[in-house]
């Protein structure tokens, strides 16, 4: 802890150095600076490159974790903390805690960091109650998402901004990159009365936005809750944007260091994994890597027939996919201890990468090498119903089921994209 306290203060320092530097108008940039100006700034850069006047004599309240950091890999909370221009009350932290580190699904606990109270929304609540938020005049949120619709951040933010919304709370989203670029879109949109914590809005599985823009999408099209006079709920929003990010940046391209958001993703072709065969591993029939130290980049199983599967493969494209036979053991979970033969799943940032629909054809050719898998009578009702849950609809796995051609499926996987795809243009940031 006195480690973790020293790294605080250091940072803190520099910090304050920063800040009152940027007080005196008579401080020339620097070269660095000059020769930097295509440097990507993030939400909370800009916010503390203003001196944070949007915010200034404020009581805060902040929706954030690890992965909410300046480019120079200070914490947001300690940089909005460290201010004297706006007061920060009370942290929010998602699903895995403040430090990313609690595993998927666990119960998260309240703590406190800096002296401020850090309250779960993935404990007793998920959504803040007025008495959580009475000490807020203003909402931030800076979170990195991973840009997969079923990951719960997500839901967080919207749960943040449906109570902000309620209460009058304006909110200030600090804008971050969509770590799978800001092109790529895929999979179905969660069908009307299939809503959950892990499909909360009527968007793509692969989303293709950043937060900033999901947040504007969630309150411009009235997908807040409804109000006592029947009407959706408007919360104030604005969004901080980035400066020098664009659409066709993958992570890798910002200069970002990545934070793991969650244990299972410890870096961005964890976010990609997620992506592909994420919702794949709901069902529990096949290895998806967890317990690997690449999780979501494998699939397989001991005695897995590899070479009828990798003759089915060859019959589909992966655009942007590379899958490589291999052999993994992991060291808990799904067949712990145990040698998987398999393939490993390695990414290039190609035009055209479609993961979900990539992982519907895996999905089709597991089917084909092991159809007892895919039956009503071997597929437990529990994993069945995550698995509806995750995807948003009941049709995928009930077509899986019933044995409906390759292509009836397929067209399954992508239903309502074209819609949502003009939805979304409307609230494109960059």
């Amino acid at each position: 802890m006195k480690i973790i306290y020293i790294i605080f203060f250091v940072a803190s320092i520099v910090l304050i150095t920063n800040l009152e530097g940027n007080d005196n108008p008579k401080v020339r940039p620097s070269k660095e600076s000059i020769e930097n100006t295509d440097k990507l700034q993030l939400g909370i850069d800009l916010l503390i490159e203003s001196d944070f006047q949007p915010i200034n004599g404020k009581k805060i309240g902040l929706l954030t974790n690890n992965s909410g950091r300046t480019s120079e890999g200070i914490l947001s909370a300690e940089a909005i903390s460290k201010s004297k221009k706006c007061t920060l009350t009370t942290l929010f932290s998602p699903e895995h805690g403040f430090w990313t580190a609690v595993p998927a699904g666990d119960y998260v606990a309240d703590e406190k960091l800096f002296d401020i109270p850090v309250i779960s929304l993935y404990g007793k609540q998920r959504r803040p109650t007025r008495e959580m938020l009475s000490e807020c005049e203003i909402i931030l949120i800076d979170i990195q998402d991973i840009g997969v619709r079923s990951y719960t951040y997500l839901s967080t933010i919207y749960n943040m901004l449906d109570a902000a919304a309620e209460y009058g709370i304006p909110v200030f989203i600090l804008d971050r990159p969509n770590p799978l670029g800001g092109s790529v879109v895929d999979g179905n949109v969660v069908e009307k009365g299939k809503d959950s914590f892990v499909g909360i809005a009527p968007v793509a599985y692969v989303h293709g936005c950043t937060i900033g823009e999901l947040a504007k999408m969630i309150v411009g099209e009235g997908w807040l809750h409804k109000d006592s006079k029947g009407k959706p709920r408007k919360c104030e929003l604005t969004v901080i944007k980035m400066k020098n990010w664009n659409r066709k940046k993958v992570w890798e391209d910002t200069g970002l260091m990545w934070i793991p958001t969650s244990p299972h993703i410890p870096s961005p072709d964890a976010c990609r994994g997620y992506a592909t065969i994420g919702f794949l591993g709901e069902l529990g029939i096949i290895g998806i890597g967890i317990g690997t130290t690449s999780p979501f980049q494998y699939i397989g199983m001991p005695d897995f027939k590899i070479a009828e599967f990798a003759d089915k493969l060859s019959s589909y494209d992966f655009n942007g996919i590379k899958l490589i036979a291999s052999k993994f053991r992991p060291l808990y979970g799904a067949n712990s201890g145990k040698d998987c033969l398999g393939f490993y799943l390695k990414f290039a940032q190609k035009q055209g990468f479609a993961p979900f629909s990539a992982g519907i054809k895996i999905m089709l050719a597991l089917r084909s090498v092991y159809p007892s898998l895919f039956t009503s009578m071997t597929m437990e009702s529990k994993t069945k119903k995550m698995f509806e849950k995750v995807t948003g609809t009941d049709d995928l796995i009930e077509a899986f089921l019933n044995g409906s051609a390759d292509e009836k499926i397929l067209k399954l996987a992508v239903a309502g994209l074209d819609n949502y795809i003009n939805i979304r243009q409307k609230y494109l940031l960059y």
